[in-house]
């Protein structure tokens, strides 16, 4: 593609136009700056051909605020970056939170029916060795899953080259939702829930829960610091 659409691609992208309006964008602009090539091409160098059918396809002002000057074109994300970055992580990882009290709840009744609580509890048996493994599996997914969501952050933001404060914002509330979950397990304790299944959000006070969400906010921010462009880089489908 050539240089002057690469450099118009990044244009959009940081206008806050959708990625997918982009590409379909520049497929037909490199596609009609072909056919302009072509009919220059039949009394001119390559070189000067090139030159002319630029200058016949628009300047990279026109270029560009045709597709920026129309809202429909804009991403979610650029009109609502409080929704898409800030309030819809959360909304995901509490669906995925879900799954993990639905994933517990679940094992809890096929492995450990007679215990009050699937915490600390142990199976007999030749079953054990495989209802350990459905335990760790699960305290896996429930510990990456803030990390994941944080990641979708980062690539979201990155694809689309949003300011960092949106990006930011999203990432601390990932941290401090994921780092101050608790889940409650206990058909004495918890009697009402999902199956005796609770859980608390965005409890402060304790010091493992502070250690937890910076860790979990470092694990997010990493990604987004390394795959940012500092500089205008092609855009890539």
């Amino acid at each position: 593609m050539p240089k002057p659409l690469n450099e118009l691609s990044e244009r959009l992208l940081r206008a806050g136009v959708a990625p997918r309006h982009v590409r379909r964008y520049l497929t037909e602009l490199a596609e009609h700056l072909a056919d302009l090539r072509a009919e220059e091409e039949c009394a001119r160098s390559r070189v000067e051909a090139q030159t002319a059918a630029l200058a016949r396809l628009g300047t990279m002002d026109d270029l560009a605020n045709a597709m920026i000057k129309q809202r429909k074109f804009q991403s979610w994300s650029a009109r609502a970056p409080w929704a898409i970055l800030g309030l819809a992580p959360l909304v995901f990882l509490a669906a995925a939170y879900f799954v993990a009290g639905l994933y517990l709840w679940c094992g809890w009744k096929i492995f450990l029916p007679a215990a009050d609580t699937p915490f600390g509890s142990r199976p007999t048996g030749p079953i054990y060795e495989f209802a350990n493994l459905y335990f760790q599996a699960g305290k896996l997914y429930y510990f990456a899953a803030p990390i994941l969501v944080g990641w979708g952050v980062a690539l979201v933001a990155v694809r689309q080259r949003l300011r960092a404060v949106w990006p930011a914002v999203g990432l601390v509330l990932i941290a401090w939702m994921g780092g101050t979950a608790q889940i409650h397990a206990s058909l004495a304790a918890v009697p009402g829930g999902l199956g005796h299944i609770s859980m608390d959000f965005f409890a402060l006070g304790s010091s493992y829960s502070l250690i937890h969400a910076l860790a979990i906010l470092s694990l997010t921010t990493l990604p987004y610091v390394i795959w940012r462009p500092h500089k205008p880089q092609p855009f890539s489908a």
